[in-house]
């Protein structure tokens, strides 16, 4: 390994593989259970998969990886040379992630941070690169771990549903709050705040909220250099049309990922997710 700290994240940064490659992250993977079948996410399930096995309303639900598996990670990564660990999870509202990296860290060969970055995504994802190319550049465990807290500290996180009815079910967003959207047949808009999914705007139609997301996303990015990430779930031309838009609407822009979003996250925003990271640097 040719830096001292190694950079650790979970499957649902989805960073693309070449980027993970090149800054030599490593993702352990969280879990898809369908049906009966344990499947890793990233390897053993797709995400279209999973969106056919929604509109079919099969039973899907989500695991964490255990500490068992955080541990192995933590020793091979000391194995290979590196003497400190940076460990960046999703938000420990949504999973117990974070929980199982903190039990497997007390006891790892070399020291481990493991930070709650209150990210899902690539707002993940650009935290996990920040705190990587520090660790390039020489820094300290301290100096990853802060560049990944500040990295998230600007970051937002904005969502469009079709229905809130998939995140109601996964205990992601209140009932109440679902059942508003459900009551007046509105289009939700999302954002995450403090680590939690919570209800932005109610919006009358589709088109209207995909127009009001590319709004408030145009309003957050302002001129500043910002990196931008568009997923979708089984939503790919709405996806490749909103990107096309904010390229030419952000002059900032600097690096911009399209990607459909992972199990994981999928089973619990549903078919026709479309969501945007905005991200200065």
């Amino acid at each position: 390994m040719s830096r001292h700290v190694a950079i650790v994240t979970d499957s649902t940064a989805y960073l693309p593989p070449r980027t993970m490659e090149r800054h030599g992250i490593t993702a352990v993977p969280l879990t898809v259970v369908l049906g009966d079948q344990a499947l890793e996410e990233g390897t053993e399930i797709s995400a279209r998969s999973l969106a056919q096995a929604l509109q079919k309303r099969r039973p899907v639900t989500t695991s964490r990886p255990s500490p068992e598996v955080f541990a192995e990670t933590y020793r091979e990564i000391a194995e290979s040379g590196a003497t400190g660990i940076v460990s960046l999870h999703l938000s420990s509202e949504f999973s117990g992630t974070y929980d199982a990296a903190v039990l497997a860290a007390r006891d790892a060969p070399v020291p481990v941070r493991v930070v709650d970055t209150g990210m899902v995504a690539m707002a993940l994802g650009f935290c996990a690169l920040a705190s990587a190319e520090a660790a390039e550049a020489g820094g300290t465990i301290d100096e990853a771990v802060t560049a990944a807290e500040k990295r998230a500290a600007g970051t937002s996180a904005y969502f469009y549903v079709d229905t809130l009815d998939y995140l109601r079910r996964g205990g992601r967003i209140g009932a109440a709050q679902a059942l508003l959207g459900s009551a007046l047949a509105v289009k939700p808009l999302l954002q995450l705040n403090d680590g939690r999914i919570e209800l932005l705007e109610k919006v009358r139609t589709a088109s209207k909220a995909i127009a009001r997301l590319e709004e408030i996303v145009a309003e957050r990015a302002g001129s500043a250099q910002i990196d931008i990430a568009v997923h979708h779930l089984a939503a790919p031309e709405r996806a490749s049309a909103l990107a096309d838009r904010l390229r030419a609407r952000v002059p900032g822009l600097a690096d911009l990922h399209v990607s459909e979003i992972g199990a994981v996250i999928g089973a619990h925003t549903g078919p026709g997710l479309l969501g945007v990271v905005v991200s200065p640097r």
